[in-house]
């Protein structure tokens, strides 16, 4: 072989691998690219999202502050509205949203798969929410936020193969997992949270691939809102003590306290109201969802009554109250949200329980300082509270005390927070030993497959 033939193949071999590697850099190039546009779109959502549900709740404030005796008819007539039409037209955005998206990624593959988390129908979770808390229910949107971010992102991710774009390699429920915790970074401003809410509390159970692609479409979708809106704890910034004399005291205190207050609230969100009630009325009750949740709507009127307003929406303005060093008044507003919280999600209605979960720790916290005097500083309790309580609600520590560090930016009470949510989460387990959002998949879970196995005899 001549040495210009050797030399041209040599040439022809090095332009051959170029290219090949040329491509190879140009499909991720454009898998990334489709990766950060999809966390994007969750972010834009959730921040959508987020300014809908600050103007319910300032409505609410308004009329709600104004107009006292208009709360007794508007809220429970508009629960009972709400229960109907969530029943009837919208049943799979019901409650939180995040059991609908535990439900789907334990899904087999097929067509039932996608149900919970179709693009269309959950985009229903927003005007919902906003609704509830525009006539004071109590509830939160990040819950919410979690359905839609996986639904945005499981609604790009199909776009995107059908297309050939990008996402060849990753599942629906990568897909779903990004999104999901997506949507809990960007509503709470917490990348951090959002990966460890999509490792601890999705990743239970389900066979899912940690693959480098979700966990930065979880980061990707958190840092986004970051820029958009700036590094601002979504709660006011920790102002107070990150030690105390005897804290491992203080921490097991409020964690076995959240640990039973967080169990308790758990086992009725998970019993509902027909659970708790006596077995004569039981029937009565599955029948007439309507006319439970206007009785439901007058026990949180009189909440709302009781508190002057605290126990309405997420209780934003409790937590930054009692971060500040307040007293809440009155010192019972903890369990009044406690109840509050629990009738509204026996209604059925759309609406999320992560932050009134918190605003609940919140009360409890500035309720055991009541009676310490001195010897602690409240807003140190408050904060443990708040996260050993979500831990007691949820079964997930890691994240109850992340999620609040990211929230309050206390990271120098990080360690204490994680011991007390650990505690709480063992308390909590001997009331409820399989978490609330599980138990909540499962229901869903079973009602795909009631309703597919309906639509086949009809169809059949």
């Amino acid at each position: 072989m001549s040495v210009t033939r050797i030399i041209k193949l040599n040439i022809r071999r090095f332009l051959h691998k170029k290219l090949r590697q040329t491509n190879r850099f140009s499909r991720k190039t454009v898998e990334f690219s489709c990766l950060f546009i999809g966390a994007a779109l969750v972010a834009l959502f959730s921040l959508g999202f987020a300014k809908i549900a600050d103007l319910g709740l300032e409505w609410n404030a308004h009329w709600s502050a104004h107009y006292p005796l208009a709360v007794w008819f508007i809220l429970p007539s508009a629960l009972a509205g709400l229960a109907w039409f969530t029943a009837k037209f919208t049943p799979y955005v019901a409650g939180s949203g995040i059991p609908q998206v535990i439900a789907a990624m334990s899904l087999s593959h097929g067509a039932n798969k996608n149900r919970l988390v179709e693009f269309w129908q959950t985009l229903w979770k927003i005007p919902l929410t906003f609704l509830a808390m525009l006539i004071g229910a109590s509830v939160g949107r990040e819950g919410p936020s979690v359905q839609v971010g996986a639904a945005v992102m499981l609604a790009w991710g199909n776009l995107c193969r059908k297309r050939n774009f990008a996402f060849k390699g990753l599942s629906a429920n990568e897909l779903m997992a990004a999104g999901a915790g997506g949507g809990l970074a960007a509503a709470f401003n917490a990348p951090l949270a959002g990966v460890i809410f999509a490792i601890e509390e999705l990743g239970r159970g389900v066979l899912l691939r940690w693959e480098r692609r979700v966990l930065l479409g979880v980061l990707a979708a958190g840092f986004i809102l970051v820029a958009m809106q700036g590094n601002n704890p979504y709660f006011p910034q920790y102002q107070g003590e990150t030690d105390a004399a005897n804290i491992f005291l203080w921490v097991l205190v409020c964690g076995v306290i959240c640990g039973l207050s967080g169990g308790i609230f758990a086992r009725l969100l998970a019993k509902g109201i027909a659970g708790v009630s006596p077995p004569q009325i039981r029937g009565w009750i599955r029948r007439h969802p309507v006319y439970v949740a206007f009785m439901l709507g007058l026990l949180l009127a009189g909440l709302g009554t009781y508190t002057q307003g605290q126990t309405y929406g997420t209780g934003y303005e409790v937590v930054a109250h009692a971060l500040d060093g307040e007293i809440l008044q009155p010192q019972s507003v903890g369990i009044a949200k406690l109840a509050a919280t629990v009738a509204t999600y026996w209604t059925g209605i759309a609406g999320g329980i992560f932050t009134p979960a918190l605003t609940i720790g919140a009360g409890i916290g500035s309720q055991i300082a009541s009676f310490t005097g001195e010897l602690i500083d409240s807003r140190l309790l408050v904060l443990l509270c708040m996260a050993a309580f979500l831990a007691g609600a949820t079964q997930s520590p890691v994240t109850a005390s992340v999620v609040v560090m990211e929230m309050t930016g206390s990271q120098p009470v990080l360690i204490w927070s994680l011991i007390a949510c650990i505690v709480a989460s063992f308390v909590s387990r001997q009331f409820n030993p399989k978490p609330f959002y599980h138990l909540a998949a499962g229901r869903f879970r079973q009602r795909i497959q009631e309703d597919n196995r309906q639509e086949t005899l009809k169809n059949g």
